[in-house]
Formats: structure tokens, sequence, C-alpha cells
């Protein structure tokens, strides 16, 4: 039986729809947010692995072209592999879920989103978030929950929930935040630069909006919410902890205090090693199912006695791994100019992660087409993000790029993009590639940090430079600590991983996801204050090295051009069937195809700008006077020198310039009688010609007769 429950949120009407469609998922709800709809389905599995050392949790966000009325390109003509925005929207859902299960529920589950229909006004991917908490939450899988976000932005000051297209375009901050009634658990956003109290504010006025949707996710729940299911789970003897941790606490103690990360990790290995070794020799007599379950307790045990005398170290002896004290940096070393031949280039090295960043400029036509729900529909600054497993020692997996590789790449594109110059400063697309040689925490922040310096190294006239930073939250019983530049045993064993970029003025982009329910607005407060102490810092570092943008870019970057013409005589420069244009291209660069890499590149742009591009300034000045020609106007009763092109019975056709002829008609060609034009003039010639203007039919009429009296 349909049941529908309604609720105006700040204006706007949020309609949730529950037992018509997808009755046979474990849980499943169709959220209406204005005309946005969502069909949110959650499944959970009827059996466990209890071996298994993760929660096997999958999120699906799902876009369907025909939400926004779009046939999909290509040839195939369906939706094919996620595009980046559903690839983050799944993430964005994920990270405030997943801590929120219980830790030995092993049940597979699965949530999917699918996107029915678009308003562009009203977030799909809020409005998924919120079903796939209502979904679970209504269903038999066991959460914590409930959850839900918002998007905050600040127009004219004044601080918006779920700003409109119209609102965002205005805002300057773009801030999705997400958790529980009691908590913040979950942050993403891009600014303008603003202040560390201006991002709290913004940040405590989501919460109190994420309060009214749960409160309404919590009415429905009562209504129409399963009871929430039994569960397998692998129980451990109090006998076989007390056994392990005799084992292996005094060794694990000393291995976590070593400070080089190869040592450590090798140590630590060793022990985990031998410890599996002892019990699976103990117990060769146990069926395989029986001695695998063993070990799998065993390593549970390992792994918590880990986890726990790591924050014992931290918290209570407020010691790092590495000697560091909890607000220190890690050795920074910065380069630049590393590649000879690409357009920019820049080396960030934090303690033992390390960034190569290189930048490339190209025609704006060279922007990426995005294929989408949103209105944006191309993309003119990208950052891309790889991680290559030996940066971390290890043989792995290599193809395209997993979502850990695009959240990281659009983390950093968010936070450089604040300080990209407009297309009118600066007409290129830009792309910056950051490659990981080296990780050991923290490495979306080095790729802001080498990717600002390679944007300038590369001659783009950012705004001001950037850095980034991340911080970390270790918890015991009631005490906390915040950690400044953590490496990755902080920030697996950790509570929280907070990164925070921006320039000195204040902060670009920052991302928060956390382990524990959620966090207070006090630990927010000092890990942003620490943050832009720590940032301070590395600025100081990146601009010693280069203080500023190129006044040039590289010589092997295409150098610009960019002039405005009549709209109406784009026509002309394209020529019948791109004819013109062509010539231009070819005869400018003198080479024999438009897609020869030394060709010269020209966008022509609705309202009438002209854009050249090319290495070699001399070709985008030949390619401007060619196009200038084209555009020129005759004026009636000047004189021209032209050049003959074609000879016929009633006359010939003189050139005057590129994509501009007329007609010398027999009876102007001379002041006497002339009988054959060809006696007079030949193909090649040039002569002196007066215009005598157009004809009805727009044909250009010449006079050499006129020039000889």
């Amino acid at each position: 039986m349909k049941k529908t429950f309604e609720l105006d949120f700040r204006g706007r009407k949020l309609v949730v729809e529950h037992g018509q469609l997808a009755k046979q998922a474990s849980g499943s709800v169709l959220v209406r947010y204005g005309d946005t709809v969502v069909l949110s389905a959650a499944v959970v599995s009827k059996t466990a692995n209890l071996l298994s050392d993760f929660f096997p949790l999958m999120v699906l966000y799902q876009e369907k072209l025909y939400s926004v009325g779009k046939i999909p390109g290509g040839f195939i003509k369906r939706e094919g592999r996620p595009t980046e925005n559903a690839t983050l929207a799944a993430r964005m859902i994920d990270r405030p879920m997943r801590p929120l299960f219980p830790e030995d529920f092993k049940n597979e589950v699965q949530i999917v989103n699918t996107v029915l229909s678009v308003d562009p006004n009203n977030s799909p991917e809020m409005t998924a978030l919120f079903a796939s908490s209502l979904a679970v939450s209504i269903s038999k899988i066991p959460f914590n929950g409930p959850i839900a976000s918002v998007k905050v932005g600040r127009v004219n000051g004044e601080l918006v929930i779920n700003p409109t297209n119209e609102e965002a375009e205005l805002s300057d901050i773009d801030l999705t935040v997400a958790g529980t009634k009691e908590a913040i658990n979950m942050v993403e956003s891009s600014a303008k630069q603003v202040s560390e109290d201006e991002m709290l504010e913004a940040l405590m006025f989501g919460h109190e909006a994420i309060k009214e949707l749960i409160e309404f996710e919590e009415k429905i729940i009562s209504e129409i919410g399963e009871e929430k299911m039994e569960y397998e789970k692998l129980e451990i003897s109090n006998e076989l902890k007390e056994e392990v941790t005799c084992l292996v606490k005094e060794p694990l103690d000393k291995a976590l205090r070593i400070k080089d990360k190869l040592e450590k990790y090798g140590k630590i290995d060793e022990i985990k090693d031998s410890l599996v070794e002892k019990y699976t020799k103990e117990n060769e007599n146990l069926k395989d199912v029986e001695l695998k379950e063993l070990i799998t307790k065993v390593v549970l045990i390992f792994e918590d006695i880990k986890y726990q005398t790591f924050r014992k170290i931290v918290v209570i002896e407020k010691t790092r791994a590495d000697g560091r004290g909890m607000k220190e940096i890690r050795p920074l070393s910065t380069d630049i100019d590393i590649l000879p031949r690409t357009h920019g280039s820049a080396l960030f090295t934090r303690g033992e992660t390390q960034s190569l960043s290189v930048t490339t400029l190209g025609a704006l036509g060279e922007h990426q087409i995005l294929d989408g729900l949103d209105l944006e529909s191309e993309k003119r600054f990208m950052l891309h993000y790889n991680f290559p497993q030996f940066s971390v020692g290890e043989t792995g997996r290599y193809g395209a790029p997993g979502r850990r590789e695009v959240g990281h790449g659009a983390l950093g594109e968010k936070a450089l993009l604040q300080v990209i110059p407009s297309e009118e400063e600066f007409p290129y697309t830009i792309r910056v590639v950051s490659e990981i040689l080296e990780s050991n925490g923290s490495s979306s922040q080095a790729s802001i940090c080498a990717g600002c310096m390679s944007l300038m190294a590369a001659g783009v006239p950012i705004k001001a430079p950037v850095a980034g930073i991340a911080m970390g939250l270790i918890t015991a019983d009631d005490e906390y600590t915040i950690l400044t530049d953590i490496q990755g045993l902080e920030d697996h064993l950790g509570d929280m991983d907070f990164k925070v970029a921006g320039t000195k003025d204040g902060i670009c982009a920052l991302q928060m996801d956390i382990k524990i329910a959620g966090i207070t607005k006090q630990i927010l407060k000092e890990a942003l204050y620490q943050a832009k102490e720590a940032r301070m810092q590395i600025l100081d570092v990146i601009t010693d090295t280069i203080k500023e943008p190129r006044d040039e870019v590289s010589q092997y970057a295409p150098k610009t051009m960019t002039f405005k013409i009549n709209p109406e005589k784009i026509k002309d420069v394209i020529g019948k069937g791109g004819e013109m244009i062509t010539k231009i291209i070819l005869e400018s660069s003198n080479v024999k195809a438009v897609n020869d890499i030394n060709a010269v590149k020209v966008d022509l742009e609705e309202d009438g700008t002209v854009i050249i591009y090319h290495t070699d300034k001399n070709v985008i000045e030949e390619t401007a006077n060619r196009i200038k020609d084209v555009i020129k106007e005759v004026e009636p009763d000047v004189i021209y020198t032209g050049k003959v092109v074609k000879v016929e019975d009633f006359g010939c056709f003189v050139e005057l310039w590129p994509g501009t002829e007329g007609l010398v008609h027999v009876s102007q060609l001379d002041t006497k009688r002339v009988e054959k034009p060809s006696d007079i003039v030949k193909v090649g010639d040039e002569i002196l010609v007066k215009s005598l203007g157009y004809d009805k039919k727009g044909r250009l009429n010449l006079s050499r007769k006129e020039v000889i009296k």
C-alpha cells in the first residue's frame, strides 16, 4: 500500500513515497524534491562473510539522461560507465553512511540510487543521500542513522540552504555538509578564499537544517520502519584475546614508534606473520574452515591491539610515531622546471609523500565535453590525479582511474579552480596532472601544492598561491588530539581525515571524513585554525621557490592573440564548407593538413571573438592579418592593388586580398575598346583598380580604366 509523507523544507516541498515501487528490495523510497525525483533501493545479502576484513557496502548513483531530456552521445546511445559526477555523488553518499553500520556487521549491502527526473535548482545528489539514508533506515538492515545532508551557499553575505543555480552563481561558498542529529560527519566544500570563522558558521548553519530533515526521517521510520535483523557475528573468547595480547602488545608498541615508514610497516607485518604462523602450526589438526576462522580471529585481535596501542601513544603519551610534535609538519622540499619540454612542472615533497605535477596549456576548443545531468556542458580547467602502486612500494592494479583517484583529483581541482583566471584574462584550456611518486598520507594535498607551483611555472596568472594540509583526530575515551599533516598510519588508525586548502587570505576547499559518529563544533574550530597555521608555513616554502606566476608562457606552449570582428563576418571567415578558414590555416602555418601538430589553431566565438594559438608569434600575426583581410570592407571610389586570378571573354576577376575579389568588366579594362581581355591582362598580373561598389546582387565591380585615365 502506497504511503506519502510531505515536508515543507525551507520553502520547497519534499515528498517521500513508499510501498508502490521496488517492493522486493529490503528497503526502498521514491523521493521528490521539487521536480527532482530519485528512487533509492537498499538490499542486504542473506549470509555474511564473517572472515572478511572489510564491510562489503556498495553505493551506486545512476544518472539517467532521460531525467534531463537528453539522448546519450556516441554510437551506442545508452548510458555507459559512470560519469565523474556520478562517481563523486556515490562517494559522497558512501562516506557519511559507512561509519554508521555496526563494526561486526559483514552482510553485503547495496544501495542503488536511480535519478529519474532532475530539476537543476533541486540537487539530485542531496536528494539521493536523503533517500539512501531513509531506504536503509526503514529496512531490516542494522544502521545507526538516520543521516541527511544539505548544500550551503552564501549570497551577498547571507547563508542559504540548497541554493538555486542562480544563487550558486553568486555564492562565494559551495558547501555540502552531512551528519546525524547529534553531529557533522562529512564535509565537502569549495570557497572563494573565505575565513575559518565564516566557514565554521556555514557548517553549523548547515547542521541546523540537517536536524530538520532527520526529524522528518524519524517520523517516517517510526511509522513504516521494520525491525532490525539479527545477524551473524564472529565470537572471540576472552581467553584468546588475552593470549594474543600477551604475545604482541610489547613488540607492537616498539614497532609503532619506528620513524621510517617502510621499516615500521615491515616490522608490523613481521609480527603479524609470526603470529599467524604460530597459530597455524599449533592447530594443524583443525579442519581448513576451522583453521581459517581461528586465524581470522587472531588477526582481528592483532589489529585491535595495534589500534588501541597507537591511540595510547598519541593521546595519552602525546607522542607521534615519527617523533614530531602534534602541530609539526614533516620536512618540505620543492622544485620547479623538472621537465624541459612541458609547459610547466613542479615537484612537491612532504616527508614520504611526493607529487610531480605538470601543467599543459591548450586552445579553448580543447575543453572537456561533459555528457551528464548538469547544465555545465564543458570544463576549461582540469586536475587529474594518478596513484601508481609503486608509490607505496607495492604491486597492484593498473587501468582506468578508480573512485579514489577521481575523488582526490576533484578535490584538488576545486581548490585550484578558485584562483584560476577567467577566459578573458587567460584564453586557454588548462590541464594539471599530479603523478604521485611516493605516498605516506595526504597525497591529495601534495597534489594541490605541486599543482599550484606548476601553474605558476607555466605562466598561468593565478590570483594567489594555494597550499593544502591534512589534519587528523585521535580520540581515547573523553580525550582527543588533533594532528597536523597526518601520515598514512595516522589516517588509517585515526578518527578523522580533515583536508583544508587555501591561500593566505582564506579557504578554497575543504573535505572531511570521519570514522566515528560525528565531531563537535569545538573540534572543527580547532582543526580549522591548526590547519591555517600549517598552511601559512607551506605557502612560505612554495613562494620561496616561485614567488609569482611567470610573465610569459613556455616557449613550447601556444601563444595567443585575441581580437573582435563583426559577428556577421564569421561566416565569411569560415567560408563555404570551411574552405576559407582551412586555406588560412594551411597557408599561414605552411602545413598540408589542419590537424598537423604545427598547424595554427583558430577559435571563433559567437560574439565575434577570435582567438589564435601557435608557438610562433609570426604565424599568429600572419593568421590574424589573413582573417582581417577576409573581413575588410571594400570602400567605393578607392584605388587598390589587386592580383588577376581569372580571365574570361567578358573581363577578368581581381583578388584584392584573400576572400575578396571583384570583376573588371571588359568595358572597364582600358580607355580604348578591348576585343579580348587576355590581350590586356593575364593570370598573376598585379594591377591597380578602382572600386565601383557593389551591384544589387552583392557583386563587387572594379575598374582599371578609371585608374589610367
